[in-house]
């Protein structure tokens, strides 16, 4: 808003001293993540306070973990000052008419709102239980039903995939390397670096490739070529696979103070990079990577998504005073996927997510072999200590601190080998 406010104004020619710092996408990239920065730590202790009073705490499932009753009481869906903190930012300081704006304010909201009715579920079963006088102990049927949360990540994957696909501002510029083309409508001619240089306009579905030199791939290719009309089904099923996954492993990961938080603010710096030289024309051509008009507003969004993040884990870390619930979790977890596919970097996703995979994929493990043994042997049995897998390294004796230190450890190394695919091919 402040951006169109300041933008109507020099349209108007109405100056006054720094009028034309709102025209640089730099400055209000540092704003965004000050000013959400601030809305995490100042009202974050208002809104600990707040739940603290109504008695919105967590309930721990007792598994004889380290710690685990310390965390009782403790105030939880602290995710709804990370979604204004990324919120209120975006509002303010972004160009409000492009689309990957309006998409990802639709995608937070979205889950957001999943995630809010799953927590206040849990909550209004623990105060029931109360109100009998019994004792509450917290279990997976808490909450929403699974199949309730995966069809609201099916819905949001459907908005997602068919807004990429079909949307008319959605679209990608190659480097137009053929003869100098004369009366060509589909090729025009751009200036980079004070070099004339000509490009096409393409809305083919494509995704980029780790490690290759030609690092393209269109998803049309998977299908036979009496199908490719029905690409958009295929791109659209892709989405939904990807934004399912990664939220529910981003709901998987948060288990330990501080774990999700840290690990998604180290992902979004990685996601603001990617989208901030494929949305400049200059960086977007020395890279050799593909440039994607208007991308670049979406970094305003993730600095206020990484201002959130590390505002929150000023509470959220050891001892945590808050914590997010599935408001935060599943949101911050759609956040990353939806944007990852707007990049094009979805086949980077086992990689930068890493952690959120491990951790998906040692449950994974441990509850189908534990069938598949009970089945067989007629008694289960376990691969990890206790799954996810941070909670087997609770049962081994492991610190949470040391825990979850290690595992954002992990992240910024795997964030820097995918930082580092843009140029190792």
């Amino acid at each position: 808003m402040l951006y169109h406010l300041f933008d109507w104004l020099n349209s108007e020619g109405i100056k006054f001293p720094g009028h034309r710092l709102f025209e640089f996408i730099t400055f209000r990239i540092l704003i965004a993540m000050l000013l959400s920065l601030f809305i995490t730590t100042f009202y974050g202790k208002k809104l600990i306070k707040f739940l603290q009073k109504k008695q919105i705490g967590e309930s721990i499932r007792e598994e004889g973990l380290a710690g685990q009753e310390s965390k009782k009481g403790t105030p939880t869906m602290g995710g709804i000052i990370i979604i204004l903190a990324i919120i209120i930012p975006t509002l303010l300081l972004a160009d409000l008419t492009k689309v990957y704006v309006q998409l990802m304010l639709v995608s937070t909201v979205w889950l957001g709102i999943i995630g809010f009715i799953d927590d206040y579920l849990k909550l209004r079963g623990k105060r029931l239980a109360e109100q009998k006088g019994e004792k509450y102990t917290k279990s997976g049927k808490d909450g929403l039903a699974g199949w309730f949360k995966i069809l609201g990540q099916v819905g949001l994957g459907i908005t997602v995939g068919a807004t990429l696909y079909f949307h008319s501002e959605v679209k990608i510029w190659r480097e137009y390397l053929g003869p100098t083309p004369t009366n060509d409508s589909t090729v025009f001619e751009k200036k980079v670096n004070g070099e004339a240089k000509y490009f096409t306009e393409t809305k083919t579905p494509v995704t980029t490739i780790p490690f290759l030199k030609t690092h393209e791939f269109n998803y049309s290719k998977l299908l036979p070529a009496s199908w490719r009309d029905y690409t958009w089904v295929l791109y659209i099923l892709v989405v939904i696979f990807i934004i399912t996954a990664v939220s529910n492993g981003s709901n998987l990961t948060d288990g330990l103070d501080g774990l999700a938080t840290g690990t998604s603010a180290i992902i979004g710096v990685l996601l603001g990079i990617f989208a901030y030289a494929s949305g400049n024309l200059v960086f977007a051509d020395y890279l050799n990577i593909m440039y994607i008009p208007d991308l670049g507003e979406l970094s305003i969004f993730i600095a206020a998504m990484i201002g959130a993040c590390i505002g929150f884990l000023w509470y959220n870390s050891y001892p945590a005073q808050i914590f997010m619930g599935d408001t935060g979790s599943l949101t911050l977890g759609g956040i990353i996927a939806a944007l990852a596919i707007i990049v094009h970097k979805e086949l980077l996703i086992p990689i930068f997510c890493g952690v959120f995979f491990v951790e998906t994929a040692s449950v994974m493990i441990q509850v189908g072999y534990f069938k598949y043994t009970k089945r067989k042997f007629g008694v289960g049995k376990r691969v990890f200590l206790k799954a996810p897998l941070h909670h087997h390294y609770q049962v081994k004796g492991y610190h949470e601190v040391k825990i979850v230190n290690r595992f954002w450890i992990v992240t910024v190394l795997l964030v820097v080998l995918s930082i580092v695919t843009l140029k190792l091919r």
